[in-house]
């Protein structure tokens, strides 16, 4: 019995673990090969030196940043950017609020921009009951389809519940 445990560890340092069939290797060499480039661009922009030029081969989701600190509650929490396209497909923002170790979303789905647009204000809302406080919250910008997306003047806003 010893011996054939010897043996089958003898053959497993030899072999080395299993990874399976390899089916694809993405080559890291070229960031332009990973489909989606973030960079800035000072002539296309709605406000100050530039914007954030998003140009991606397929879905995605890019985070802007994220916010910590915010003395928000019992008010609306509003995410808004001034986003234009030119897109097969559309792109809305998203907000993630992490509130007492749970996470939540809101999606801007219907405030997208889709196909050639030019500079639109989009935003999504996020309502904090009294009591809920966010540690912080997550901006994103999501893209469906394929294309070029450019985000500027970004703000969050707090407005009052009624």
């Amino acid at each position: 019995m010893k011996s054939a445990i010897m043996i089958l560890a003898f053959l497993t340092l030899i072999v080395g673990p299993s990874y399976g069939e390899e089916l694809k290797k993405l080559n890291l060499d070229d960031a332009s090969l990973l489909g989606t480039t973030i960079r800035t661009d000072t002539q296309v922009k709605a406000e100050g030196k530039g914007s954030i030029k998003i140009t991606t081969q397929w879905p995605t989701t890019i985070c802007l940043g994220e916010v910590a600190g915010l003395k928000i509650d019992n008010a609306r929490l509003v995410y808004s950017a001034k986003v234009k396209s030119d897109l097969d497909g559309s792109a809305y923002l998203e907000l993630w609020a992490h509130v007492g170790g749970g996470q939540y979303f809101s999606r801007g789905m219907n405030d997208p921009v889709s196909g050639k647009a030019d500079w639109k204000t989009i935003q999504t809302p996020f309502l904090f009951q009294k009591g809920q406080r966010p540690e912080k919250v997550t901006l994103n910008l999501v893209i469906n389809g394929k294309g070029t997306v450019w985000i500027d003047d970004i703000v969050l806003s707090r407005q009052a519940l009624k």
